[in-house]
């Protein structure tokens, strides 16, 4: 258990990204492809997708949903036979909701060839038994590089309630 103390006020059970973050590597056969080897961008986002969530509920240690998707880029293509390797960690935690950042490389087993694919952002948001939304613990920032992921993800968050108002 870490404590921390957010405006003077002690909060139990904050967490770093560190104690959430996950690795998965799956490998791309012909069912995940079309006809010319090409992995299907929405198998990819599948993979995106089921490691957000394993990160969400890792640090709320509750039911977890996804709220949205986005900045979702399809840098390279992924090939048939490829390992997929999705790396995940929490950038930032609001009251109950909670944004992954998503980094995904293609390696050629035959190589060994590592290649920068996809990136993305997701957010995810902590529900109770009751279906609502609960809070999570707050996120411990121990490095510099903590701070700049979380202080760039509550930037996002407020882009995405401003364009959530305009809808």
């Amino acid at each position: 258990m870490h404590l921390c103390f957010d405006d003077n006020i002690m909060v139990l059970n904050a967490k770093t990204p560190e104690e959430s973050k996950a690795e998965m590597t799956v490998r791309m056969f012909p069912s995940d492809a079309n006809p010319a080897g090409n992995v299907f961008g929405g198998e990819i986002l599948k993979q995106i997708d089921l490691i957000a969530g394993l990160v969400a509920q890792r640090h709320a240690r509750t039911n977890t949903v996804t709220a949205s998707i986005d900045r979702v880029n399809f840098l390279k293509p992924v090939y048939v036979g490829d390992a997929l390797i999705l790396n995940a960690r929490l950038t930032y935690v609001h009251r109950s909701s909670m944004e992954i950042e998503i980094r995904v490389e293609a390696e050629d087993l035959m190589t060994g060839t590592r290649t920068l694919t996809n990136t993305a952002y997701v957010t995810a948001v902590a529900l109770g038994n009751d279906g609502k939304t609960i809070g999570v613990p707050h996120l411990l920032l121990k490095t510099d590089d903590d701070k700049r992921r979380f202080a760039e993800g509550e930037q996002r968050m407020m882009q995405r309630l401003r364009e959530r108002k305009k809808n």
